[in-house]
């Protein structure tokens, strides 16, 4: 007689979305979880008996999916200025007019702050696990506020060495970045059990020199880390590489080795077909972000070429980026904006179903994310990371086929409970862990404070009186 296997948790009676090597979808499933791992999933009439739990909860009325993986958000810059750029400034004048002055006014307590206000957002959202863009300037305090939200995260400060000023010291500013890179992987290390380790996170496009591409890319290799850096979301950068290598960005890195599965690049908007080749043929992830691109003119639609990414091989995954371009960190939103901007850019509606979209913002982006054999998916041994989606809600009703109605009809306001590494850190749309209230408090007042240091009146093309 086999006796129920003890575990710390059963969720019973619910859709689950497993996102597993076939792609199972169960109507009436279960899961199992025990410590921070899953210990079974599938028909409920097969779970339920085989295992005896410690806890059971009634999983009627909802969706269960695995976490979101968001592969590139800004977590410090632009949370405590949200919706403060106009939305027709162009990208040079977004970037270098608004957000670098602003990212530059902010103390260490804004970007502790900052952090904890974005983790708060994903996971209420569906994220459990992300990619950052790079700290702006203080790596501690943004580790020490995520320590206490329960998400899990790469981080990193963001690098450049290029040296822009002809009074500046090259050699000098390339080996602080590489110094710089290497003490934080140190100081913040991957573990199977880590949830916020340290990657280097390169600010990329233009700014960065070889030499730094090539340390970045070594160090990777060498402790089983990733590299996230900008690249082609504007002309402006394929241009600067024809003018000084011969080359395109992608052409350009390949020549440098720096090319390869550790390597995710954000938007990538801007590129050839032999670019599009040499990211297939070296397994380099892309991070897109549709919403940023809409918002900011990119030419996504018009010159992207994500589609022929997709059918070369390449592993496109998702991201919502800053709160001043997407202007939100819901992952769902983002998912939206996928599945329809090819559709009807190239008036083909077969490009990026909504399976494949949700597999962009899963499994996808756990490859991405370097963790493909830990989270992506809901499976026996894997991390125990999913999201409780409340059927319960006009989008969620009539519920005829998940995905779909994952993708078109529901968004992150959907999210009912969150589990990150086993641990329960969103019920009932409140995180378990920090005090909501006062930190959505504090971040308004901390807002304020620095559009104010920063000198910075609101703009408004109304009267606000």
């Amino acid at each position: 007689m086999t006796h129920p296997a003890p575990v710390d948790l059963l969720i019973r009676n619910a859709w689950i979305v497993t996102m597993d090597a076939t792609r199972r979808i169960y109507r009436n499933g279960a899961i199992a979880i025990v410590g921070n791992r899953i210990h079974s999933v599938g028909q409920d009439s097969e779970i339920s008996g085989s295992v005896s739990a410690r806890e059971t909860l009634d999983g009627n009325g909802f969706v269960i999916t695995p976490g979101f993986v968001n592969c590139h958000v800004h977590i410090t810059g632009e949370p405590l200025t949200r919706g403060i750029v106009p939305d027709n400034t162009d990208w040079a004048e977004n970037v270098f007019g608004w957000l670098i002055p602003m990212y530059m006014t902010q103390t260490p307590a804004d970007e502790r702050l900052s952090a904890q206000f974005a983790a708060l957002e994903m996971l209420r959202t569906g994220t459990t696990t992300f990619i950052e863009a790079g700290t702006i300037l203080n790596l501690e305090a943004v580790a020490d506020g995520l320590a206490e939200i329960g998400i899990r995260g790469r981080i990193g400060q963001w690098l450049q060495d290029r040296a822009f000023a002809p009074a500046d010291d090259q050699t000098a500013l390339t080996d602080s970045a590489l110094s710089r890179m290497d003490d934080q992987s140190n100081a913040y290390p991957q573990t199977e059990d880590s949830l916020i380790s340290a990657w280097p996170l390169l600010v990329g496009h233009n700014t960065a020199t070889d030499e730094l591409w090539r340390g970045a890319s070594d160090l990777a290799r060498t402790k089983g880390l990733g590299v996230s850096a900008h690249m082609s979301a504007d002309p402006a950068d394929p241009e600067y590489y024809l003018e000084t290598a011969g080359k395109r960005a992608i052409a350009h890195l390949a020549d440098l080795d720096a090319l390869g599965p550790h390597l995710s690049l954000t938007h990538a908007v801007h590129l050839d077909q032999n670019e599009v080749d040499l990211l297939a043929s070296s397994g380099t992830h892309v991070t897109h972000c549709p919403m940023t691109a809409m918002k900011g003119g990119y030419g996504a639609s018009s010159a992207g070429l994500f589609p022929e990414m997709a059918a070369a091989g390449v592993n496109i995954q998702l991201g919502t980026d800053g709160n001043n371009n997407g202007n939100t960190s819901d992952i769902m939103r983002a998912m939206f904006a996928m599945a329809g901007l090819f559709k009807d850019a190239r008036r083909d509606a077969s490009l990026f179903s909504a399976y494949s979209v949700l597999e962009a913002a899963t499994i996808n982006g756990a490859k991405g994310a370097q963790m493909a054999d830990q989270i992506g998916s809901l499976e026996p041994g894997k991390k125990a990371d999913f999201v409780l989606h409340d059927r319960n809600r006009p989008e969620w009703v009539p519920l005829f086929n998940p995905v779909n109605q994952l993708i078109y009809s529901a968004d992150g306001r959907g999210v009912h409970s969150v589990w990150v590494d086993g641990r329960r850190v969103v019920e009932n749309y409140r995180s378990t862990l920090i005090d909501e209230d006062r930190l959505l408090a504090e971040v308004q007042a901390a807002g304020m404070a620095l559009v104010s240091r920063e000198g910075r009146s609101v703009p408004s093309e109304w009267p606000v009186l």
